[in-house]
């Protein structure tokens, strides 16, 4: 700062005077004597040296306020704490220890306090004072609370983590706050941190174990325009943009039961999750039937019936595992490339593949065993396994670049499409294509399935769905005839209609409308019937069979140029390595509209 002083002072009493000044105010100062230009003294801050005072430290105020810490770090009243064990499950913030806290944690299950520290990979918390006025003896009239009323944080975690060297935000409900239920300052802390995902565009972990929003207090937070159902208009905001990836710990009904199905991904953990629109007691009410809540909505039944698990975890550690598994498929946000990884060679030689693909089209083979000659070893990474199994949806690696797979199983009702499956895949397909990962189709099915029961389970509509899926993916896709291609089963699993930037085909594909006994049922079932000898008639439907093979081999559909190109089996993981990596940057444009009427 600049100072004028009078014309009489000396350059003596101006140096005073710019020492006592830069000292006092802390920053640099000219003195001026009288309306001279050039400054007659000059003076810088003496520079600060630490500690000021070792006296000096944290007072009672901060002292008091690290206690409040502390209390809340302890969760809810100490007799549900003491039940987590029995239950199998850990403590929220241990919780949050084996998520976040790298090797070794920085606390053992079931022992955290706020001494130990916060986990080594927790950036920060957000809200741990939510509530704070209506439980804690510190309150304004804590006269009236006791023990069992206790509600730190609202019963609710937020703030955000590193979770395998990715930044990510995270809920998580305490358990031991009112079985982890939901009220307006919890609601609330869920709602920013969604909106703030929606900001960074950094990936969200909902750990969920909720028994659904405080009935006594739903005026806060039930039909408020900032209220619980907020959560789900931003699940929608969210999906596609960010991956959204849910844990569930516990029964989560109602309300609660829709985060786990809005999320990307939903892993159930044995013997401790389940999801319900209504609880046991309520379906009693409304219906009459009595179920146990495993039955209603557990692991096996969301699993094998709903599809509304992705997977399914044996305990704590084994979903933290898996989920540390499938975040590496995937990219922070929308419009980024997923991670790629240093290239394996795959767990079985490429080699064996012809040997595997049986010549008859009606025998089976694992089409797993397919993946593992294709895919870099220990990186096939399968979805929904125990849903909609004629059709395996798994992440793999090729050459180190992660790719989504959509492939026929022939062990499982010889690969034909049901309803489930059609459903499965075209979830699989349309999330893939959200987070810009590549497609590979491994074609080998006889087609959607005919029947009565699979009508009437809409195998129309969510086929539909599944070829809608496969139309709009706008992510480059390979597709490989490996065996059978029969009816519209080539049009969803990428065939040459849809876009693909290549349809290859191993030496045992065929695509045709049906397969040649159906065909010949079809075409000459009243020729052969009028052939009286049984042998001609025999010898006519052998040949009549052959010459049908005849038109629909993969040689015919590659010298019509229907494929692109038919490859030997031992070189398909190098064929596709080599078409991944060289249309990894295609663009592809959808005509310009608001969005598709399928859903």
């Amino acid at each position: 700062m600049n100072v004028h002083v009078g014309a009489a002072a000396t350059p003596e009493e101006a140096e005073a005077i710019a020492k006592s000044l830069a000292e006092h105010l802390g920053v640099d100062v000219d003195v001026h004597v009288g309306e001279s230009a050039e400054p007659a003294a000059s003076a810088e801050p003496p520079a600060i040296e630490y500690p000021l005072d070792d006296d000096l430290g944290p007072t009672d105020r901060e002292r008091d306020l690290q206690a409040e810490i502390d209390d809340i770090l302890e969760g809810g009243p100490e007799k549900y704490r003491d039940r987590l064990p029995e239950q199998g499950k850990l403590f929220v913030r241990d919780r949050l220890d084996l998520w976040f806290g790298g090797e070794g944690g920085t606390r053992g299950a079931g022992d955290a306090s706020a001494a130990d520290g916060d986990p080594a990979g927790l950036h920060f918390e957000d809200g741990k004072f939510a509530a704070f006025d209506d439980w804690h003896p510190n309150a304004p009239d804590s006269d009236a609370h006791d023990e069992n009323d206790r509600l730190p944080g609202d019963g609710l975690l937020t703030g955000a983590a590193e979770f395998e060297g990715r930044d990510v935000h995270f809920m998580a409900n305490d358990f031991t706050v009112k079985a982890g239920s939901m009220a307006a300052k919890g609601v609330e802390k869920f709602l920013r941190m969604q909106q703030r995902a929606l900001k960074t565009g950094k990936p969200v972990l909902y750990l969920m174990d909720s028994s659904g929003g405080r009935i006594d207090q739903q005026s806060g937070f039930f039909a408020n325009r900032e209220g619980i159902g907020k959560y789900y208009y931003n699940h929608s905001m969210l999906s596609g943009a960010v991956p959204q990836i849910c844990v569930l710990y516990g029964p989560c009904i109602a309300g609660a039961a829709y985060t786990p199905v809005f999320a990307d991904f939903t892993v159930m953990v044995e013997g401790m999750s389940a999801m319900a629109i209504a609880s046991p007691r309520m379906v009693k009410m409304v219906t009459g039937e009595e179920i146990e809540m495993a039955d209603l909505g557990g692991p096996r039944v969301h699993a094998e019936e709903s599809g509304s698990a992705d997977l399914v975890a044996r305990d704590e550690e084994h979903a933290r595992e898996l989920v540390a598994g499938l975040i590496g498929y995937l990219p922070d946000q929308a419009g980024e490339k997923p991670p790629q990884r240093e290239t394996k060679p795959p767990k079985f030689s490429p080699d064996g593949i012809d040997e595997l693909i049986p010549e008859s089209p009606n025998r089976p083979y694992d089409v797993r065993d397919l993946l593992d000659r294709i895919a870099d070893a220990e990186s096939v990474f399968e979805l929904k396994g125990g849903y909609g199994e004629e059709i395996v949806t798994a992440f793999c690696r090729i050459d180190g670049r992660p790719v989504g797979v959509v492939a026929n199983d022939p062990t499982v009702r010889s690969g034909a499409i049901f309803p489930d499956a059609a459903e499965k895949a075209a979830e699989f397909i349309w999330t893939c294509d959200a987070y810009e990962i590549p497609l590979l189709y491994l074609c080998d099915t006889p087609g959607f399935m005919a029947g009565s029961q699979v009508e009437k389970d809409a195998i129309l509509e969510k086929g539909k769905k599944m070829i809608y899926a496969t139309s709009s993916a706008t992510v480059p896709k390979q597709t490989v005839v490996t065996r059978k291609a029969y009816g519209a089963g080539i049009y969803a699993m990428g065939g040459p209609a849809y876009d693909p930037e290549s349809v290859i085909g191993l030496p045992s594909g065929e695509i045709g409308i049906m397969g040649p006994e159906a065909a010949i049922n079809a075409v000459y079932a009243r020729k052969l019937a009028a052939i009286d000898d049984p042998e001609e008639r025999a010898e006519t439907e052998v040949r009549l069979r052959e010459e049908y093979r005849e038109d629909i081999d993969i040689h015919r559909m590659a010298s019509e140029v229907v494929i692109d190109e038919i490859v030997p089996p031992s070189t398909l993981r190098e064929e596709l390595a080599a078409r991944f990596a060289f249309y990894e940057d295609v663009e592809k444009d959808l005509p310009d509209k608001k969005h598709g009427t399928i859903l």
